[in-house]
């Protein structure tokens, strides 16, 4: 349990140990061949939101180098500081991404990654909701999000002696809210990370149907990939992020 408000634990503690988390010239790691699928489908000049953009790298970095218009919303000062000192040419915001707002259809993209589960449980629905007027007809969400269930603090988060807190649902309901948005769910599958892990979900916005029945019929026909936790056992909660 904890005596503060949770997001600015959140917040504090990335300010502390922004450097411990990523250097400024890490390399893309496991999060290269999302940002190729994303290239893929946002063309050339399109333009990309980044909630919880950390220090820009290496999402941010990898888009704007490919010509990419990107816009980052953190709730760290730090991060963001140092977001605008490596990316001068993107848009970086000092913002609660819960109470941030943007005008409708204004990207081909949103991105959030392991970013939703540092936000207030109860605040994440809303914002999927605004995410999907964001995003232009046919424009796409990527997101990581909770697999299991599960709010609280780890006191020694990375070895950094800062602690982090997390709030997330797992991923039925992470796909029901993305669903309820008003998006289509075109895919979802499972990162594994320890013993545990994390879901990651492809969705987008319809180019028609007025009734919002041929999302429904969409997202009911996703693909969906198999979680499957290694040697069948629960493990350690996944935490990253």
């Amino acid at each position: 349990m904890i005596d503060h408000d949770p997001t600015d634990l959140v917040r504090r503690s990335y300010d502390a140990i922004s450097y411990h988390y990523r250097r400024d010239d890490d390399d893309a790691g496991p999060y290269g061949p999302w940002i190729a699928d994303l290239l893929a489908r946002v063309p050339a000049g399109g333009a990309v939101l980044d909630v919880g953009c950390g220090c820009g790298v290496p999402v941010a970095r990898a888009l704007n180098a490919a010509g990419r218009r990107v816009t980052g919303v953190d709730l760290s000062a730090e991060q963001v500081r140092r977001a605008r000192t490596l990316m001068p040419a993107a848009t970086f915001l000092h913002a609660d991404a819960t109470e941030v707002d943007f005008p409708s259809t204004a990207f081909d993209a949103v991105i959030s990654l392991y970013a939703l589960i540092h936000m207030p449980l109860r605040s994440q629905p809303a914002l999927l909701a605004r995410i999907a007027t964001w995003l232009r007809p046919g424009g796409w969400l990527l997101a990581v999000t909770g697999h299991d269930a599960w709010t609280g603090v780890e006191q020694d988060w990375l070895g950094s002696g800062q602690p982090m807190w997390w709030s997330q649902a797992d991923a039925a309901t992470y796909r029901s809210w993305i669903a309820a948005a008003g998006l289509v769910v075109e895919s979802e599958r499972f990162v594994p990370e320890g013993s545990s892990g994390h879901a990651l979900f492809w969705a987008r916005r319809p180019d028609h149907g007025k009734d919002g029945r041929l999302a429904l019929d969409a997202n009911a026909n996703a693909e969906v990939i198999p979680t499957g936790v290694p040697d069948g056992r629960p493990g350690r909660r996944a935490t990253r992020g």
